[in-house]
């Protein structure tokens, strides 16, 4: 099978593509044959660290082609890995976290077939094509924790969403399935305007309004809103803080947050929350809205198995609206 692999210290260049044996499973396990995969900002730091051979991407579906002793999953199932292959539901733990998809101690998607234990994939919408189930195990399901699991969003209460790349788009699109006022903030009035055609009610530039967080109690009678979901880290934190309401919440994205002790909650004002991904519980249940309310990953662009380089060249250069997907 083909496969691409990290070369430590190399970035980009050092992306290399090469030819492995297919893999077998054993009890309990799948072979997926992968058909895409889709980057996120923490494969940019990965790439960037590159610290062992890895098979680069978290996310990834295709069909299972080969199942092991004990699995139920029948040869043709569509499916998508989960990001932490061992969290099922309950508590996230280190060792979770350890074992994440392509950049832990698990192998990532960039490759033709993957053997990975069958509690680790779930069955895709239907309606989804391959590219587009492929945008799902990270940046979607993060999102929905933050608005269904965290935030608890209902009807007519107001997230915010900064910029426009996987997370914020993925969140718009849930908050808009959930009845929620939208606020999205860019530096692209064209980014902006594909925003509203997805159902953002708000849009902010922050380049013409440095002092958004202003535009944004402007926008909410003086209020704040109830969620924000930072994904700018310290540039922004601040101004997040400012944007939410007395009670609401700001949930910090994993790694994209980096805000020195912003894991403990401000009591009295706001709740504070880190992240990271979400379990095949939250993966399970995010299927089902995908598939009850019609949701389509947005795609900025598509590239093809050997272009992988140039999929995370134009990734890094942050042109994109939503996510960017390599076929394999």
């Amino acid at each position: 099978m083909k496969v691409w692999r990290l070369t430590p210290g190399g970035g980009i260049e050092g992306l290399t593509q090469g030819e492995e044996p297919d893999p077998t499973p054993g009890p309990g396990e799948v072979v997926v044959r992968v058909r895409a995969t889709s980057l996120n900002y923490r494969d940019l730091g990965i790439l960037r660290r590159g610290d062992r051979p890895i098979v680069p991407l978290s996310d990834g579906a295709g069909e299972v082609v080969a199942a092991g002793d004990g699995v139920r999953l029948e040869v043709g199932a569509r499916v998508a890995g989960i990001f932490m292959p061992h969290w099922i539901d309950g508590e996230p733990t280190p060792a979770f976290q350890r074992e994440a998809r392509g950049g832990g101690s698990t192998d990532g998607m960039l490759a033709e077939h993957v053997v990975t234990s069958a509690e680790s994939v779930v069955r895709v919408p239907s309606a989804l094509s391959f590219e587009e189930a492929s945008t799902l195990p990270c940046a979607a399901v993060t999102a929905w924790n933050a608005i269904e699991e965290q935030a608890r969003l209902k009807p007519g209460q107001s997230v915010l969403l900064l910029g426009t790349g996987g997370v914020s788009i993925f969140g718009l699109q849930i908050g808009v399935a959930a009845g929620a006022r939208t606020i999205i903030t860019s530096s692209s009035d064209e980014k902006l305007e594909r925003a509203k055609a997805l159902g953002a009610r708000d849009t902010i530039n922050y380049r013409e309004r440095e002092d958004w967080e202003r535009a944004v109690l402007d926008l909410t009678g003086g209020r704040g809103v109830d969620l924000v979901l930072e994904v700018g880290g310290a540039g922004t934190y601040a101004q997040s803080l400012a944007s939410t309401r007395l009670g609401g919440h700001v949930v910090l994205i994993g790694g994209l947050a980096p805000v020195e002790g912003a894991s403990v909650p401000m009591v009295g004002r706001q709740h504070v929350t880190r992240i990271g991904v979400g379990s095949r519980r939250m993966f399970e249940d995010l299927n089902r809205a995908v598939e009850v309310n019609a949701i389509h990953p947005v795609i900025d662009r598509v590239f093809e198995f050997g272009e992988a380089r140039e999929a995370y060249s134009y990734f890094e250069s942050q042109a994109h609206v939503g996510k960017v997907v390599v076929r394999v």
